[in-house]
């Protein structure tokens, strides 16, 4: 066989191969887009989320190395991942008006943990919010889709923002408690994750380590969907703050007031 033959031969097999990984991935293109999906207005289009993701694994496929022996599965998930949010981002969805809020929420619950030295209650934080408990849990439930970057916090190293999913372990084998000894943030987000009420470290266990929709979480738990929305987010509040207060005091947090 000559050397264009050959060549031509390989590229082909290459092209096959190409083709068999993109049409194995597909499903998880949708399956990704569709739990992100699930928390975010109903004027956002799953089907912009699903071609984000499409162009997330191709450029997996372009920028993988098989001699990190990391699968292409494993891979090209965080690169699928990170394309629809990052689509996301650029459309700015959500409202400046619920961002601050957010952040309002985060400063409350760091003065009261202070304050109490323990996590403060839903209805604790609310009388600090001045809120009742009805409208605190109904702004929970808005904050799950603003939080659909999961565990994004500001890096107390540069002050960029940094996306703890990816010191979550992507191997079902390989415990969080395992994977969190890597690093001083691994150790940080064990730390912070195992402070958390036992129901919300449920909540997160069952929807980032066992992938369930908040649907399925909330049958799990034997509550409603809604429920699981408001106790994700509150997790993810709390997280933040217990985060931030351990990498470093925030000097803005004494200067907030309620809403």
């Amino acid at each position: 066989m000559g050397e264009a033959t050959t060549q031509a031969y390989t590229t082909w097999q290459d092209e096959q191969d190409r083709e068999r990984l993109l049409n194995e991935q597909l499903p998880q293109v949708r399956y990704i887009a569709r739990r992100i999906h699930e928390r975010l207005p109903r004027h956002v289009s799953l089907d912009d989320l699903i071609h984000a993701g499409v162009l997330g694994l191709i450029d997996a496929l372009s920028k993988y190395d098989q001699n990190k022996h990391v699968q292409f599965g494993s891979y090209a998930k965080f690169r699928i991942r990170g394309a629809i949010l990052d689509s996301l981002r650029e459309l700015d969805w959500s409202p400046r008006d619920l961002r601050r809020k957010a952040r309002q929420l985060e400063d409350a619950t760091t003065r009261l943990r202070l304050r109490l030295g323990r996590d403060p209650s839903e209805p604790e934080l609310a009388a600090e919010l001045g809120l009742d408990l009805r409208c605190l849990q109904s702004l929970l439930a808005e904050l799950n889709g603003l939080e659909i970057g999961s565990f994004r916090i500001e890096s107390a190293r540069d002050g960029r923002e940094e996306d703890l999913c990816e010191y979550i372990a992507d191997d079902p084998e390989e415990t969080p408690l395992l994977q969190c000894m890597r690093s001083e943030m691994k150790e940080l987000l064990a730390k912070a994750i195992a402070e958390l009420p036992e129901r919300e470290r449920q909540v997160l266990t069952l929807y980032y380590f066992e992938e369930l929709t908040m649907k399925e979480v909330g049958v799990v738990l034997g509550v409603g969907e809604s429920r699981v929305s408001q106790v994700h987010s509150m997790a993810l509040v709390r997280l933040r703050a217990r985060l931030s207060e351990l990498q470093g005091p925030r000097s803005e947090a004494a200067g907030h007031s309620g809403m």
